[in-house]
């Protein structure tokens, strides 16, 4: 890091303090105010907010190391503007509709109360193990590389800077979340989004030209093979492709996307802050938009350290440090800085999203509930405890996570692939049929979170067991993609014989949680939230997704 790149870094940090000084000055005197944002933010700050705090470390580190390591094969999931599309189109209205606070609020409406209590359980769970984990591990991994320091000196004692680095960008994280709420984390998302997207252009483009160009680089990957002979180049993998069949992918990665874009709590919190209906929307139709730009900013950068590291024109010790390495290699002065801003800006506006969600998961589903009549200032005050406490249990977690041994982006989908089916499957089952019953959805979170969370405690001693054990065979052996889809089969299924053997909720009490249940007032509100434009970016979005597929194929 040279002067200039300082200066330039220290500019970035002004504007965020800036920013921040700005909402904290703002009253936020009710919890719609530190937890939504007051309901009142407008389509840039949603669609750059979805994108911000969805483009995390996880991206910075692990995808372009699963670009580096297995080039095009998980570019489906980053593909996946249509299903932003999908929460835009169709679930902003359902959400509007309900006024909820949190998608565990939705599931009791539409179920019942212990739908709401598990699927929070579940939540907490899940950014323990996917979000603050992989946040953390990757911000050290990311400033390790970057400074290229091993260890500093603290209190006489030599300390490993990765831990330094982490837990550093947790507490600043934290400090503006905690006293800024939602509005810090919106307004700071439409600072970082453009720091971070000027960063990423600028390392593909220095890395595309010190290789020698774009076919040059489909030259070495596609060069490159697989052991079962597909290119790295190739989004589609064959069948027999032990971690990424196509018969695994296509439909794997969309019920990951399911429940990731229209159900978690961490995303739709996004679009539960907009003014109204048509504000959201075209929120998500501009993360949509976003959404395009992950494979080219981070994946195929990840393939350009490889081709790089064949060429022997640098020196990649590791997939996951492929983002960095560049960073460190290719920039020059200045350009250098902006790039570590917009690393910062990913990394804290992942973890930013995460404190304020998990901070009101943790409020509004159990505290409040418990404690109706806490006042507002309570309420806050325990949802910054409750997003401490998961910091920890996330770091705590990190030593198990590496122990696995795998490229952090597949480790990312590998836990979240068994989150998401049971889910996903409660959530469509629920919006889709008015029979679905309270008894089906609580048993198909349980039942899904209890095998999904088998499969992962299995893999963490799967040394210790026989691999001719039965439930080896069946629960850790399968490809994890085949396990997932497998998964979300039997808990549709189970769903279903659930519901036809118990008593569904009266029409009446679930009128507008379901498709199809609108009023007509409501579904003339909804029709007069979009134009002509809303469609044709939309067609767009989808049109582009499609000539990916067909070019990468």
């Amino acid at each position: 890091m040279a002067l200039l790149d300082w200066l330039v870094l220290g500019g970035f940090f002004l504007l965020m303090i800036g920013i921040i000084v700005w909402v904290i000055r703002q009253k936020d005197d009710t919890s719609s105010d530190y937890f939504l944002a007051g309901r009142d933010a407008t389509w840039i700050a949603i669609g750059a907010s979805i994108f911000a705090s969805n483009i995390g470390s996880e991206h910075l580190v692990g995808l372009a190391g699963a670009g580096a390591e297995s080039g095009m094969a998980m570019a489906s999931w980053e593909m996946q503007g249509w299903l932003i599309l999908m929460l835009g189109w169709l679930f902003v209205p359902l959400y509007a509709r309900s006024g909820v606070y949190t998608m565990p609020e939705f599931l009791e409406r539409r179920y019942n109360s212990k739908s709401r209590s598990f699927l929070s359980i579940i939540s907490l769970v899940s950014y323990v193990l996917t979000k603050v984990a992989v946040t953390v591990y990757a911000g050290g991994v990311v400033f390790k590389s970057v400074f290229n320091i091993q260890y500093i000196t603290l209190l006489g004692y030599h300390v490993d800077f990765f831990w330094v680095s982490a837990i550093g960008l947790v507490v600043i994280t934290g400090l503006y979340t905690t006293f800024g709420g939602m509005k810090a984390v919106l307004y700071t998302s439409v600072l970082q989004t453009p720091i971070l997207l000027i960063g990423s252009i600028v390392i593909l483009v220095t890395g595309l030209h010190m290789l020698g160009g774009w076919d040059q680089l489909m030259e070495i990957t596609r060069a490159a093979k697989t052991a079962t002979g597909d290119s790295m180049a190739s989004v589609i993998r064959s069948a027999n492709d032990p971690e990424f069949p196509w018969t695994g992918v296509i439909l794997g990665s969309a019920i990951i996307g399911f429940w990731y874009w229209n159900t978690d709590q961490y995303i739709v919190q996004r679009v539960l802050s907009g003014r109204d209906q048509t504000q959201a929307r075209r929120g998500s139709i501009f993360g949509a938009y976003l959404k395009l730009t992950p494979v080219f900013l981070f994946l195929i950068p990840g393939m350009i350290a490889f081709a790089l590291n064949q060429k022997g024109l640098i020196d990649l010790k590791s997939s996951d440090a492929a983002f960095s390495t560049l960073v460190r290699v290719l920039l020059p002065a200045g350009f250098r800085g902006v790039v570590v801003g917009g690393i910062l800006a990913a990394l804290m506006s992942s973890l930013a999203s995460l404190f304020n969600s998990s901070a009101m998961l943790f409020t509004v589903d159990f505290y409040k509930k418990y404690r109706p009549n806490a006042p507002e200032k309570q309420l806050v005050r325990v949802g910054r405890i409750a997003t401490a406490v998961i910091v920890v249990l996330g770091i705590l977690w990190i030593p198990v996570m590496k122990g696995m041994g795998q490229v952090l982006y597949q480790y990312l989908q590998d836990v979240q692939s068994l989150l998401a089916p049971g889910i996903a499957a409660v959530f469509l089952l629920g919006v889709v049929s008015k029979k679905t019953t309270p008894a089906a959805g609580y048993w198909g979170l349980v039942i899904g979170f209890f095998l999904g969370m088998m499969r992962l405690g299995m893999k963490i001693f799967a040394s210790s067991f026989d691999p001719n054990n039965f439930f080896f065979k069946f629960i850790v052996a399968p490809n994890w993609l085949h396990y997932e889809i497998a998964l979300f089969i039997v808990i549709i299924l189970l769903m279903v014989i659930i519901s036809y053997f118990t008593e569904a909720k009266e029409p009446s009490k679930i009128k507008g949680l379901y498709f199809r249940s609108a009023t007509a007032e409501e579904i003339a509100l909804t029709r007069a939230s979009w134009n002509k434009w809303d469609v044709i970016n939309s067609l767009i979005v989808i049109a582009f997704i499609i000539g990916f597929y067909i070019y990468f194929w």
